[in-house]
C-alpha cells in the first residue's frame, strides 16, 4: 500500500512509499481510509521534536517513534478485514478510529485512561498512521460508528473534538455567565468555543492573532473576542472578561500564552494546558498558594469521551467547525502541514482518500 512518510527522523521531507498492506490477525482491523484529518500535532512529528525550552529538545528518536513515521491519527475509514479474533465490526462498516491507545495492560489503560498510558501506542506516532492507503487498528473497540455525520468532519473528532471535549469539561461546570477564555481558535480551539456553548456555557472570550478566527469563533457562540498580540492584550482580555476569570484554556501553550493565561486568573482559577508548541514560562510559586491555582495538561481524551463527542455531533448539539477538504496524496499531505505552519487555516484541513 501507498503511505505518505517521514523517512529519515533528521529530515522534515515527506515521501510517497510503498510498505507491505498487513493481514489483520488476532483481533486487528483493517480499514480503508477515507478520510484523514491534518493536526498541529503532525507539524512537531514533522520536525522531530518538542520544544522544552530551557531544556531543549525532546527528539521522537528519544521516544522511540519509529522510522518511517506515517503520520494522520483523525481516521474515517471503511472496514476492509478482520482478524478472526475480531468480534462486533463487519467488512463494509464506516468507522471513526480511536487512535490515543496504551498498552492495554497497566492500571492506567485498564481504568480507561489509555491516552495517559506510559506506552503508549498512537496511531499516527508509535503506529503507521491515516497518511496512507490503509491503517490497522488493534481492536474493534477502538472503531466508532459515525451515524450519518459528514465523514470529513467526523474525522476531527478524534483529536481536535475529542481534545476540545475532554478540555471542556475539565473546566466545567460553573456558572453559566461566569467568564471562560479560550487561547488560540484554530481547529481545537474553535471546536472547544462550540463546545463549551453545546454543554451550556454562555460566557466564552476567544483570543487569537487571527480576525479570521475569532469570527468563526463568534459564529459558533464567543461572546467576546481579544487579539493576543496587542501590546496591551492583558489589559484587553481582563477588559472583554470585567476581570479576573475563573477558567482559562490554552490551546497554544507557548510562553507568551501560557503567562498571559497565568496572569488572567483569578482566585482559585483553572488553567488547562493543551497546546504543544513549546517554550516556558516563570511562575512565582507564592502566587500558586495564595491564588490556589490549578494548573492542569490535557492531551487529547479518554475512548469513552470519544464517543461522548460523537453522540453530540449526532445529535446535532455540537455545530461543524470550518473544514478544507485536500486530496490524500504526497501533495496534498504537504501543502496541508505547510498552510498550518504558516497560520493560514480557520478550521482544520481533511484529506480525502479513495471513496471506492
Amino acid at each position: 500500500m501507498r503511505a505518505f512518510a517521514i523517512t529519515d527522523p533528521g529530515d522534515p521531507t515527506l515521501s510517497d512509499i510503498e510498505i507491505p498492506t498487513p493481514d489483520p490477525r488476532g483481533t486487528e482491523v483493517r480499514l480503508r481510509v477515507l478520510r484523514s484529518g491534518v493536526c498541529h500535532t503532525d507539524t512537531h512529528l514533522r520536525e522531530g521534536y518538542y520544544d522544552l525550552g530551557g531544556r531543549g529538545k525532546m527528539h521522537l528518536t528519544d521516544r522511540g517513534v519509529p522510522y518511517p513515521l506515517v503520520m494522520g491519527h483523525e481516521i474515517v475509514g471503511v472496514v476492509e478485514a478482520i482478524g478472526p479474533d475480531a468480534a462486533g465490526v463487519e467488512v463494509g462498516q464506516t468507522r471513526l478510529v480511536y487512535p490515543w491507545m496504551g498498552c492495554g495492560k497497566c492500571a492506567v489503560c485498564e481504568a480507561g485512561r489509555e491516552n495517559a498510558c506510559p506506552r503508549g501506542r498512537n496511531i499516527g506516532v508509535a503506529r503507521s498512521g491515516g497518511y496512507a492507503e490503509q491503517v490497522v487498528v488493534p481492536h474493534p473497540r477502538y472503531l466508532v460508528d459515525i451515524g450519518g455525520l459528514d465523514p470529513s468532519w467526523a474525522a476531527t473528532i478524534a483529536c481536535s473534538g475529542l481534545t476540545a471535549y475532554s478540555a471542556a469539561k475539565k473546566v466545567l461546570p460553573r456558572p453559566a455567565g461566569e467568564p471562560v477564555v479560550v487561547i488560540g481558535v484554530g481547529g481545537v480551539g474553535l471546536t472547544a468555543v462550540a463546545t463549551l456553548h453545546a454543554l451550556g456555557h454562555r460566557a466564552i472570550v476567544a483570543v487569537d492573532v487571527s480576525d479570521a478566527n475569532l469570527a468563526a469563533a463568534r459564529d459558533l457562540g464567543a461572546t467576546g473576542t481579544v487579539r493576543s498580540d496587542s501590546d496591551d492584550a492583558r489589559a484587553l482580555l481582563l477588559e472583554a472578561t470585567g476581570g479576573p476569570v475563573g477558567a482559562v484554556v490554552d490551546f497554544v501553550n507557548n510562553g507568551p500564552t501560557a503567562s498571559l493565561a497565568f496572569d488572567v486568573l483569578a482566585k482559585g482559577g483553572h488553567m488547562v494546558q493543551v497546546g504543544l508548541f513549546g517554550g516556558e514560562i516563570t511562575i512565582p510559586t507564592a502566587l500558586l498558594a495564595l491564588k490556589m491555582i490549578t494548573i492542569e495538561g490535557s492531551f487529547v481524551g479518554t475512548l469513552d469521551e470519544m464517543r461522548e463527542a460523537v453522540d453530540l455531533a449526532r445529535q446535532g448539539k455540537i455545530p461543524g467547525i470550518p473544514v478544507t477538504e485536500a486530496d490524500l496524496d504526497l501533495p496534498g499531505v504537504a501543502e496541508a502541514l505547510d498552510r498550518l505552519v504558516s497560520g493560514g487555516v480557520t478550521g482544520r484541513i481533511v484529506l480525502k482518500g479513495q471513496d471506492k
